[in-house]
């Protein structure tokens, strides 16, 4: 019989589930199947998570900096660029780790029992194709557009998977928003293919769309050098054993680097206890 203990979520889980759910804290919106537009909505949300599900009570920062490119002929995007600063500054990409909702899903879908594919020099490479969307869908694109008047928030538009079920799905899924259904077109068939695939691929690769596709984790990694929160190594303890990079689940070069998702596992394999958290004295026994 499996051990109970070890049956528990962890704390990183619990904290994923939590922060979900206070994302999507609106309830009456799932009864409804109406958005929220309250004063909250102004407010953006750590993690990735979309504006147009109807439980959403707060916005998406990365959807909320394409539709502040695309309007920055009229006015300058301070609070987004503000907002995003002030989360990477304080937690880097622990937001990944433990406040992501598509991060979540991702983990709960690898654990169906599948042959996994390992990291490799080929998944290496392939982490930076989430740079090139967002220098190109996030950030040139909404400012090509918005030089000519447009609001174009292309990352969200054409290829956004939280997007598509949060919002898409998470609305045509209710009834009282059938006449809708009609009005589905060969853009919305193309996103929800992205979706189902990137879904599929989940199964087999750890936290694919993080890991590879998103812009919001790329941002979030210009910061983990310098944020607040996250992991640490003791260089004095450390022996460069290698365990820690191996039992990472990520494309990491070192620990706390730009890929670093801050999860924690490599601080449970280090054999010297030279890991640990930021800011965190350590109490010797």
């Amino acid at each position: 019989m499996a051990d109970l203990k070890s049956l528990k979520p962890s704390n990183r889980r619990l904290i994923q589930l939590y922060a979900a759910l206070l994302y999507n804290a609106h309830v009456k919106g799932f009864i409804s199947g109406k958005i929220y537009t309250g004063p909250l909505k102004n407010v953006c949300v750590p993690g990735l998570n979309c504006y147009s599900c109807p439980g959403a009570v707060g916005a998406c920062p990365l959807g909320a900096l394409q539709n502040a490119l695309a309007s920055v002929h009229t006015r300058a995007p301070y609070y987004i660029f503000g907002i995003l600063m002030l989360f990477g500054l304080i937690f880097g990409r622990t937001i990944c780790g433990f406040l992501c909702p598509v991060g979540l899903i991702q983990e709960l879908l690898h654990k169906i029992p599948t042959p996994k594919l390992k990291k490799s020099r080929l998944t290496h490479v392939l982490s930076y194709i989430k740079y090139l969307l967002l220098a190109v869908f996030v950030v040139s694109i909404p400012l090509y557009y918005a030089a000519r008047g447009v609001a174009m928030p292309a990352f969200c538009k054409y290829i956004c998977p939280a997007g598509t079920l949060e919002g898409a799905v998470g609305l045509l899924s209710n009834p009282v928003n059938e006449e809708h259904l009609s009005l589905l077109n060969g853009l919305f068939t193309g996103k929800f293919v992205i979706m189902v695939g990137l879904a599929t691929l989940s199964v087999f690769i750890y936290r694919v769309f993080c890991r590879f596709l998103c812009p919001l984790g790329a941002i979030y990694g210009l910061f983990s050098r310098v944020s607040l929160l996250g992991v640490t190594v003791d260089t004095g303890r450390c022996t460069h054993c290698g365990l820690c990079k191996a039992a990472c689940p990520v494309d990491i070069r070192s620990i706390g680097d730009h890929e670093c998702i801050q999860c924690g596992a490599c601080r449970n394999v280090c054999p010297e206890k030279a890991i640990d958290w930021k800011r965190i004295s350590r109490h010797e026994s």
